[in-house]
């Protein structure tokens, strides 16, 4: 029963993740994290959103902006292992109570400054690639602020989907081989459950390319924004 519950809440998480930008690590990791330790969740859902990039580009191929993955992606390689070397040698209770803030902080923001955009230009990449790429290895939850710097430069939408789906595999691999490395790994039902969990991430990037155009964005995401201020408090207060 606990593969099929993950299996559907992936289904979900890959859907709204994908449609809104913030990706499947973010709905996903607040909420494993409560029956999961940290790590290892985070290690789980890595492997799942890894995955979930790879749909992004194959789904939404009708080009990506190369200049964004490389201006994103390269300093996220070097932020995401730092963000990850950190977050192996993390007390618990710290490392839920920080991930709490983050969330209830960046959920705040949403709210609060929903029109808040910074300007384009090559330093704007830089910052959210770091940024992005550090928070993607601290905690897994990188794809939310990537959305942000990433909506600056008025890509398509299906451009700047395949865009954030390439610049997600550079730093997803950087975190998942230095989890592999320290010695992270899954309990034998979760490697089994991958088999599940990989093609139900598939199906809801599916789901959420044909319904994409069909979601007011802007009303979509502040949902999506008072469900992580709620897990954001929850785990601050009750790590």
């Amino acid at each position: 029963m606990e593969i099929l519950y993950i299996a559907i809440f992936t289904f979900i998480a890959a859907t709204i993740g994908t449609i809104t930008g913030f990706g499947t690590s973010t709905l996903m990791i607040p909420v494993l994290v409560m029956f999961f330790p940290p790590v290892e969740a985070i290690f789980l859902v890595a492997i799942i959103h890894w995955f979930g990039d790879v749909w992004k580009i194959t789904l939404f191929r009708k080009g990506y902006n190369f200049r964004l993955v490389v201006l994103f992606g390269l300093i996220g390689l070097v932020t995401s292992y730092l963000g990850a070397f950190i977050s192996l040698g993390a007390n618990e209770q710290i490392f839920l109570r920080l991930l709490g803030i983050f969330l209830a902080g960046y959920a705040l923001f949403l709210l609060t400054r929903s029109n808040f955009k910074v300007p384009p230009g090559n330093s704007t990449a830089f910052i959210g690639g770091a940024l992005s790429g550090f928070f993607a290895g601290m905690f897994g939850i990188g794809g939310a602020i990537r959305s942000m710097f990433l909506s600056a430069f008025d890509l398509s939408k299906a451009v700047y989907i395949a865009t954030a789906g390439a610049i997600g595999i550079m730093v997803d691999s950087t975190r998942i081989i230095t989890y592999a490395i320290s010695g992270t790994t899954l309990p034998e039902e979760l490697w089994y459950g991958l088999l599940l969990f990989i093609p139900v991430s598939f199906m809801g990037a599916q789901t959420a390319k044909k319904i994409v155009d069909r979601i007011p964005q802007d009303k979509f995401r502040r949902v999506v924004s008072a469900f992580l201020l709620i897990l954001g408090i929850k785990l601050l207060i009750w790590p």
